[in-house]
């Protein structure tokens, strides 16, 4: 099966559409993570959302000191090539979420922002642990 360029413009945009969500994700949690916890918010202590943030973490961490690119990164650049689009800017939602998710920085500057990230996460994961949600007969 081949993809139209549109379709494959399309599917891009979708691509990185998904990508912001988990970046806002990543960001937006560790943010609550950092005033819900010390505010005693139950929901920042959720057992599956700490595992889906701490496995995102992780996952950019090690792609950063590996030197390897997001895999959606990689698929809309693909989806990209086949739209016959060569940069972001050929497509309105590309162009504003690329501002949005991308910027011009050395490498080392985004190794050492995922690592200050996943230490921040490490600690937020000891100082307020996930929990089980607690079940009728405890309440």
């Amino acid at each position: 099966m081949t993809l139209s360029p549109s379709l494959a413009a399309v599917l891009a945009d979708a691509v990185l559409a998904v990508h912001v969500g988990i970046a806002a994700f990543v960001v937006g949690m560790t943010l609550a993570l950092l005033v819900g916890g010390p505010l005693g918010w139950c929901w920042v202590r959720r057992r599956w959302l700490r595992w889906l943030h701490v496995a995102l973490v992780v996952v950019i961490a090690v792609q950063a000191w590996l030197g390897r690119l997001c895999p959606l990164t990689i698929w809309e650049q693909w989806l990209r090539a086949r739209a016959g689009q060569q940069s972001y800017n050929e497509s309105f939602v590309g162009h504003w979420l690329s501002k949005v998710l991308f910027f011009e920085a050395p490498w080392w500057s985004f190794v050492a922002a995922y690592s200050v990230l996943a230490l921040v996460v490490a600690g937020a994961w000891i100082l307020w642990p996930p929990r089980r949600r607690a079940s009728r007969q405890d309440r």
